[in-house]
């Protein structure tokens, strides 16, 4: 079963492929509910200005319309773009992803002894006065290597540390038990503060609606009601003080309304899918402003599921069925590329042996069947007495998953396979579903990927379990030497693609879109997930409106 909502398709230029043109439908409703939205939406702009700022100050305020969050916590949420706002690591990733120092001032490795050490900044202050010393750093150590109560996606990554120790209040001591080539990017975690989170239950205090921190922007207020978070630049912070007064980052989950609210004046500057970004283009009052991103967009298999279990063997085989180049036409509007690996844009990715699935209709059909697949009386494949028929869900609010999953669906359903699409308010990870629509990026160091793809990874939340990729994994994080270490990458990704867990399908660009008088955004930078890390040098931004 395929479900499309005629409302929120795309003009996904689909010319000349039937498997497109079938599921676009009622495109000129969408067009009517674009207007509708924005009739309704400017309303809200009357009374934009009022939030206890006058007019002149909405001059130097930023409103950025964002992606829906209920936290703002370095170790709960660490790839929100909000958290950078607040918070700072020991290292921080500059314009070419590579880690350089934060709140550390500089810090030395022993390579005999195997430990870091790092100098603090002195004179640091947490937002609301206190000190910042190393014994803020421990506490954070502390919570991501010890406390189990506390979930995190980035546990993995500190599985090498033995022992974090404050020298003094500006002196901290970090022993590894083996080298690892990736570690001073995982160093770049924001710091808690340890007088106020120290034994708390931290995945549920309030901090995180609240949070504190030692970063160039304070946080003031969260506006639920109006869905708005408020933050006011720290005129006391380290480094450069932002020119930007204040920035209010609006909560949005519908892309939809992203690009009405910069229509109509209530955003200055979002995130869009590409075919609401080309709207903009060409346009004098705004900027299109286009970053390359490791942003992949994947059909996620969950292993806890009975179906995957006993049919794993045949998940890369659908990649022979998948039509990939139109999808990027037509989805993404030419502004992405086809993937193979998860990790094909990353500079230690990108192995040609691993793309090894082209779009082959009869590679398909054969391969089907040396696997023992054979096609049904209704057209679709069976094996053992199971139909080949599986669940994805893909959240309503982001039209561009749906459509890439419809279009995918669309595509398989063709050949002999039934991906049913299931539409969710937010990801179920216990009703069963067979995976989901993913998005992940590979953006810094690529031992991030540990904690995704090894066994029992902190991160690997469909189960994935590969004896040769975890030897791979575990053999990259600890190379220290780039070029042998790019050559177990390599293999890694023909690994991978022979058994994977994931069917990838494309690289997305990140389509942002600002009023005339925003300058200063670096492209520089290869962004992450939902193309996260465009406010990486906010503080050079400026303002005009």
């Amino acid at each position: 079963m395929i479900v499309v909502n005629p409302d929120t398709r795309n003009d996904l230029g689909a010319e000349g492929n039937p498997a497109l043109l079938d599921v676009i439908c009622m495109t000129s409703k969408k067009s009517l509910v674009f207007l509708v939205l924005c009739i309704l939406t400017a309303a809200v702009v009357l009374s934009a200005g009022c939030i206890g700022n006058s007019d002149s100050d909405m001059g130097n305020t930023l409103v950025y319309a964002g992606d829906a969050t209920d936290t703002i916590n370095p170790i709960l949420d660490p790839h929100g773009e909000i958290v950078s706002l607040v918070f700072n690591g020991l290292m921080k990733y500059d314009g070419n992803a590579n880690p350089v120092v934060d709140i550390a001032e500089s810090y030395t490795y022993d390579a005999a002894s195997k430990t870091y050490t790092f100098n603090l900044r002195k004179g640091v202050a947490w937002h609301d006065g206190e000190k910042f010393t190393a014994d803020d750093v421990k506490f954070t150590y502390d919570v991501l290597m010890y406390d189990e109560t506390v979930s995190t996606s980035i546990r993995s990554n500190y599985l090498d540390i033995e022992s974090v120790t404050a020298m003094d209040d500006y002196t901290i001591v970090i022993k590894m038990k083996d080298d690892n080539a990736g570690m001073l990017g995982h160093f770049t975690v924001g710091i808690l503060p340890e007088h106020l989170m120290k034994g708390k239950d931290i995945s549920t205090d309030s901090f995180n609606q609240n949070p504190i921190g030692t970063g160039k922007y304070k946080f003031v207020e969260w506006d639920t009601a109006g869905g708005m978070i408020i933050f006011e630049k720290n005129t006391d912070y380290f480094g450069k003080v932002p020119n930007i007064d204040r920035v209010i980052y609006k909560t949005v989950s519908v892309e939809s309304t992203k690009a009405t609210m910069l229509s109509t004046g209530e955003a200055d500057l979002a995130l869009l899918n590409a075919n609401y970004a080309k709207t903009f283009r060409g346009n004098s009052n705004y900027k299109n402003i286009d970053f390359k991103t490791a942003d992949y967009r994947a059909m996620s298999m969950d292993f806890r599921t009975e179906f995957w279990q006993r049919n794993g063997d045949s998940i890369g085989v659908l990649n022979y069925a998948l039509d990939k180049d139109a999808i990027v036409a037509g989805v993404l509007d030419g502004r992405g590329v086809t993937a193979f690996s998860p990790m094909q844009l990353n500079e230690y990715g990108g192995n040609p042996a691993a793309d090894i699935y082209p779009y082959d209709l009869k590679k398909f059909h054969s391969e089907m069947e040396k696997l023992g697949w054979k096609k049904g009386s209704d057209g679709i494949y069976e094996r053992n007495g199971e139909k080949f028929h599986f669940t994805i869900q893909v959240r309503g609010h982001e039209e561009e998953r749906i459509d890439i999953a419809n279009i995918c669906a669309k595509m398989l359903k063709e050949q002999g396979v039934d991906m049913e699409i299931v539409v969710v308010t937010k990801f179920d990870w216990t009703a069963g579903y067979n995976g989901f629509l993913s998005g992940y990026a590979t953006e810094f160091d690529p031992d991030v990927m540990y904690a995704s793809y090894v066994t029992g990874g902190s991160d690997n939340t469909m189960q994935y379990s590969n004896a040769k990729v975890d030897e791979l994994l575990e053999k990259a994080r600890h190379e220290t030497n780039p070029e042998k270490r790019k050559a177990i990458y390599w293999e890694f990704e023909k690994v991978y693609s022979e058994t994977p867990g994931v069917v990838v399908v494309a690289y997305l660009d990140g389509n942002y879109v600002s009023i005339a008088g925003l300058d200063g955004l670096d492209t520089t930078r290869v962004l992450g997930h939902h193309a996260v890390g465009v406010m990486w040098n906010i503080e050079e931004w400026t303002l005009s409106k």
